[in-house]
């Protein structure tokens, strides 16, 4: 009986033992939940499932998250605070102009909470994947990923189209994303010249005149601008459009365009790719 009791207080200490050695060798928040589009992405990249409490239900859409793979493998939520209490996560990711009732009494309630601004630009998206990796203590795993990133941007000013490629983002009922926004970064890195970028604002509303007049090169379209019926669809489709870029149009991931990530570098290698074909198929 004491021998039995004996071998059983030996194998649960190590265990135990085994246990600690483990969270000495990769430290960190052990369960942690994402209430943010943007943070889900940085968050599937830098744990593996079995430390992630939950992820937002978009980032299993591969329209919404680059990671929607990874996050097949984990819980999602809607973005509540019953959810959290539920799931009692030791670290909270939240986006600065997300689910602010939530962030609001999380704070209340003194939760380990991170909020996480938005990404505009490569600077931007270098600093809050630092901030996140940093949070989650998988700094040198952060590192990586803007290595990363950094490499394909690289490569990507290395072999800058030669020919100016003039790009409106046209749709959204004339509104065109200017300076300062995620589609501009994209786009220069891209190779191309974004017509709204000298003008005042973030956003610009240009009419059809307008945009003739501008001369792009090549049209962009949002993918859920344009499959969706309505006004935008109607503004974007004008029939004097299709006929002067017939063939000079492409379409990027709209909902990919919002977040600001690691994977923004893929994005601009996947534009200029796209802007490329339109410029010599409509030549």
């Amino acid at each position: 009986m004491i021998g039995t009791l004996s071998r059983a207080c030996g194998a649960a200490l190590t265990l135990l033992c085994l246990m600690n050695s483990a969270t000495a060798a990769d430290p960190g928040p052990r369960h942690v939940m994402s209430l943010s589009m943007c943070t889900d992405d940085l968050l599937l990249e830098l744990l593996p499932p079995e430390r992630i409490a939950s992820v937002t239900y978009y980032s299993r859409d591969p329209s919404n998250s680059y990671q929607w793979p990874q996050a097949a493998k984990v819980r999602v939520n809607w973005g509540t605070v019953e959810e959290v209490l539920a799931q009692k996560p030791d670290l909270v990711l939240a986006g600065t102009y997300t689910t602010p009732a939530a962030r609001s009494l999380l704070k209340k309630l003194g939760w380990p909470l991170l909020e996480v601004a938005p990404a505009a630009d490569f600077d931007q998206i270098r600093a809050v994947t630092r901030q996140v990796a940093h949070a989650l203590m998988r700094d040198a795993a952060g590192e990586s990923l803007i290595a990363k990133m950094d490499s394909t941007l690289r490569e990507l000013a290395a072999s800058k189209p030669r020919q100016v490629i003039r790009v409106a983002a046209w749709g959204e009922g004339g509104s065109i994303p200017g300076q300062g926004t995620l589609f501009d970064a994209i786009l220069e890195a891209a190779g191309g010249v974004n017509v709204a970028a000298t003008l005042d604002g973030r956003y610009t509303s240009f009419e059809v005149e307008q945009l003739i007049a501008a001369h792009p090169d090549v049209l962009a379209y949002a993918s859920d601008i344009s499959d969706t019926p309505g006004r935008n669809t109607e503004v974007a489709q004008h029939p004097l459009i299709r006929k002067l870029y017939s063939g000079r149009t492409v379409t990027y991931p709209g909902a990919l365009y919002s977040c600001g990530v690691v994977e923004s570098a893929d994005a601009a290698a996947a534009l200029r790719s796209s802007l490329l074909q339109a410029v010599h198929s409509g030549s």
